[in-house]
């Protein structure tokens, strides 16, 4: 039996296209000023920019994949690439970490001077830019893990540039040089912890965990409480995407009454209340005989 499903992400085209550019825009003015001011700070946190702008590309191109139609040989389509954008823009930014952390340390033993005034008015201009990129997210983050990276990526580059702004100021009122590295390191931290549950997320999802804000404990007590219903077994539940579930289930029932009504009845409450956009059930007879036939 065959029900509709809502599928796709919401149209984030122009919101990506517009924190693309906004982001280009911030980079050249932070590697321009970074090497005028001799500003790590400034460098690293432009540097982050960079792979933000391309986790923001490969966010867009999954988002594009996921609304292309299935084929015969692909009969999800290519919702799964939204996993591997969020898969990937976790590992970019560890990258980025990784680099930021290389080059402030070694800036401990060789110091520089910086120009703190020069930092103060670049941080600013990138906590406008990358607040108002948030905020084109903003409504989707919970909803997709897609967009919840790119949320992620931009609040905490706003955070990252207030926190370059204090070190500007820090610079100016003391002279302690020192500031800018110690800057950066925080940073490099600021981008771990905002990455890590990223990272944590999408990775289960490429491995078909069951999505976060599922309780899949919870979905098969509902199951065992459908009308008729002795047992409930090979229950699963993935991600078919950063924003669509599914789930199958084989559902014990010894008597055959309304099962159309019931099926609609669960696919139903498992699409409200948990999300579950896809679901599968497959009546059985008795624990010893097969299945007596399969409702979608």
């Amino acid at each position: 039996m065959a029900h509709e499903h809502s599928h796709g992400p919401a149209d984030y085209n122009r919101a990506f296209a517009v924190g693309i550019a906004l982001n280009i825009a911030f980079i050249v003015i932070g590697v321009t000023y970074g090497i005028i001011a001799n500003s790590l700070a400034l460098l690293a946190d432009a540097g982050h920019n960079l792979s933000d702008v391309l986790g923001l590309l490969l966010a867009w191109g999954a988002t594009y994949l996921s609304q292309r139609k299935s084929s015969e040989r692909r009969t999800y389509g290519y919702r799964s690439s939204s996993i591997l954008a969020a898969l990937l823009n976790a590992v970019l930014l560890l990258v980025a970490v990784g680099g930021i952390a290389v080059e402030a340390v070694r800036r401990f033993s060789e110091p520089a001077h910086v120009h703190g005034t020069t930092i103060i008015w670049v941080a600013v201009v990138g906590i406008i830019i990358n607040t108002a990129t948030a905020l084109l997210f903003m409504a989707g983050r919970k909803s997709d893990l897609n967009i919840r990276g790119a949320f992620l990526h931009m609040a905490a580059d706003a955070g990252v540039s207030a926190g370059v702004v204090i070190a500007g100021v820090a610079i100016l009122l003391t002279g302690w040089q020192w500031l800018d590295p110690i800057v950066s390191l925080l940073i490099a931290a600021a981008i771990l912890i905002s990455t890590w549950s990223l990272l944590r997320e999408s990775v289960n999802l490429a491995l078909h965990a069951v999505p976060e804000g599922i309780d899949p404990l919870a979905v098969a007590a509902y199951l065992r409480a459908l009308p008729g219903v002795k047992e409930v077994h090979d229950l699963h539940i993935w991600g078919m995407s950063t924003s669509e579930a599914a789930l199958t289930a084989h559902l014990v029932r010894p008597f055959t009454q309304d099962e159309d009504a019931l099926i609609a009845q669960a696919v139903k409450v498992l699409h409200d209340q948990f999300g579950i956009e896809h679901t599968t059930l497959q009546w059985e007879r008795d624990n010893d005989s097969g299945p007596s036939g399969v409702a979608c």
